[in-house]
């Protein structure tokens, strides 16, 4: 089924919510201040673990420019919990993303290879970059694991952004 709808520079982050390890919920869109929001895959993709793993090594560079840091999938909680513990990222990690919210979220879906691959259907890569009034400042989405943004360029694009107070860019209709 196709996206329904590309997010739009300079929109409203949708709001878009799902539980959290530890309890509670994730709603990136709640939150106050600067933030990224990471989709990833879930815990069959090889290529999110070392992703991740670069994103818990950033975490405080994206504090000190005073952007919290949190990343969503499909995964169900046992499995979102499992790579925790196994990887011990340190950023909040929300699990249970459903299709419709992928959807709203314009990504990629994708159903498993294999039973062996995981077990429903699942959200390709996504980043965005959520300022202050709720707006997305920067969005890349992949319909495959093989295209992410580096994730250091990220830390000093949004800090440059802050320093300069740059426009958010790829707005003329």
């Amino acid at each position: 089924m196709p996206l329904t709808g590309k997010p739009v520079a300079g929109s409203i982050f949708p709001p878009v919510a799902v539980a959290r390890l530890g309890g509670g919920e994730l709603a990136p869109a709640a939150m106050p201040g600067w933030r990224l929001v990471i989709v990833y895959r879930g815990r069959h993709c090889p290529l999110c673990k070392p992703y991740l793993g670069t994103l818990d090594r950033l975490v405080g560079e994206f504090a000190a420019g005073g952007i919290a840091v949190v990343a969503i999938s499909a995964d169900p909680e046992e499995k979102a919990e499992a790579d925790r513990t196994e990887f011990g990222w340190r950023f909040p990690i929300g699990y249970g993303l459903t299709i419709e919210q992928a959807r709203e979220l314009g990504l990629y879906v994708s159903e498993p290879r294999s039973p062996q691959e995981t077990d429903r259907p699942f959200a390709e890569p996504g980043l965005f970059l959520i300022n202050p009034q709720g707006q997305i400042q920067i969005v890349d989405i992949s319909n495959a694991p093989f295209a992410r943004p580096d994730l250091a360029a990220i830390a000093r694009g949004a800090k440059r952004i802050q320093e300069v107070n740059y426009p958010i860019r790829g707005t003329l209709a």
